[in-house]
């Protein structure tokens, strides 16, 4: 069924008969400050893009990934093409594919992903031999390295002891797991990753970068500092890492499989210009005009009050003397059009009456406007004698 929007004129001024109005809701939250350009609850604000959301592993198969991820591991021959051996020129991954598992073979080297990328949701599985060979360090050993820069612990701990920033689930040599959540040699580990990398700007240190990990769906690293990417036996300090890199898988002298391998790319950081809550008071001036402007050429495209509340929703942005002015004369004329209207026809507008005088209450409580203007309290008072004046409970 198709909808069409009847529009009635009176004193000049275009009244919409009941139709919705989009901008009615933009006159509601807490407006935009010097760090944040967008409203609380902000209807300009864009939708969250829809994912659809995978499923969980089993011990028996590995789950679905969700329906924006890259895979780079999914139990096929034909995974291979994505992987190469940690040598330049590349060369072909010796690592195989046994059983639908992606199995190192030890002494063959570390093995990477032809793709670079930067920050990201990381998701790999992992199991250790089922036979119990080696203890400490040497027993069910590997490592996954995002960008190749940090290493996120991959060993046989179930009842292993090791040094505690060596400990599956650590960032290797900087930090410990919080827990020891492993299962048993043999079953299949589940790692979360959230990698965010370093971020310099002309040798100073924006963001140090950070690591968040789950295993098996138990919190071991929270936002931990990267502090360099760490090692064996030396300290790392704070340093630049490049934009991408790729992953790379440990080859520790043990045949540790892996599966299920995948990762979602993240969007960028408020500090590298990410459209995010909290931004620079540079960043967010630019969002705001921004908004502002294309809220004035959507107004453009408008008629009679639905081309006036656009244009002060823009202003809740950014000022503008046009738009000001704008608004200020086709307030007064709204006022004009609706003032001796019958009863009857009163009534029919009693929605856009009340959006009209709300944006204004809004805009003057909320100093978008220097000082009310007239017609906020003369919509007010039309509002008070026709009892339109909402209940309170």
């Amino acid at each position: 069924m198709r909808h069409f929007t009847r529009s009635i004129v009176w004193s000049g001024f275009v009244l919409a008969s009941t139709a919705p109005f989009s901008s009615a809701a933009p006159f509601y939250g807490d407006p935009p400050d010097e760090t944040h350009p967008w409203a609380i609850h902000d209807d300009n604000r864009p939708q969250p893009a829809r994912v659809e959301p995978g499923t969980f592993s089993s011990q028996e198969k590995p789950g679905q990934p969700p329906s924006d991820a890259v895979v780079l591991f999914d139990g096929t021959a034909d995974s291979l093409k994505n992987w190469a051996s940690d040598k330049s020129p590349d060369q072909p991954t010796k690592w195989v594919v046994v059983d639908g598992t992606f199995q190192c073979v030890p002494g063959s080297g570390y093995t990477r992903t032809k793709a670079e990328w930067g920050d990201c949701q990381l998701h790999v599985e992992w199991s250790a031999p089922s036979k119990v060979e080696g203890n400490s360090q040497g027993r069910g050993n590997s490592g996954i390295f995002p960008m190749g820069k940090v290493e996120v612990q991959v060993l046989d701990n179930y009842n292993n002891p090791t040094y505690a920033d060596g400990f599956a689930g650590s960032v290797y040599g900087v930090n410990p797991p919080m827990a020891n959540p492993l299962q048993a040699p043999g079953a299949w580990q589940v790692y979360d990753i959230v990698f965010r990398r370093p971020l310099f700007k002309d040798g100073t240190m924006l963001d140090s970068g950070y690591l968040t990990v789950f295993v098996n769906g138990v919190l071991v690293q929270d936002h931990t500092p990267i502090e360099g990417g760490g090692g064996h036996m030396r300290r790392s300090y704070d340093k630049a890492f490049p934009d991408k890199g790729p992953l790379q898988l440990q080859d520790h002298g043990n045949p540790v499989r892996y599966r299920n391998i995948w990762y979602r790319p993240l969007p960028a950081r408020a500090i590298e210009g990410g459209d995010v809550s909290h931004m620079s008071p540079e960043a967010t001036k630019a969002k705001r005009e921004s908004l502002a402007a294309s809220l004035r050429a959507d107004a453009a495209r408008q008629q009679g009050s639905m081309k006036m509340l656009k244009l002060m929703e823009s202003l809740v942005y950014a000022s503008d003397a046009a738009a000001l002015a704008g608004s200020t004369k086709m307030s007064a004329a709204f006022f004009a059009s609706v003032k001796d209207l019958s009863a009857d026809k009163l009534e029919a507008q009693k929605d856009e009456i009340r959006r009209v005088w709300s944006a204004l209450r809004y805009c003057s409580s909320k100093k978008i406007l220097a000082a009310a203007l007239p017609e906020e309290a003369l919509l007010g008072d039309l509002i008070e004698k026709a009892g339109w004046n909402e209940k309170k409970h």
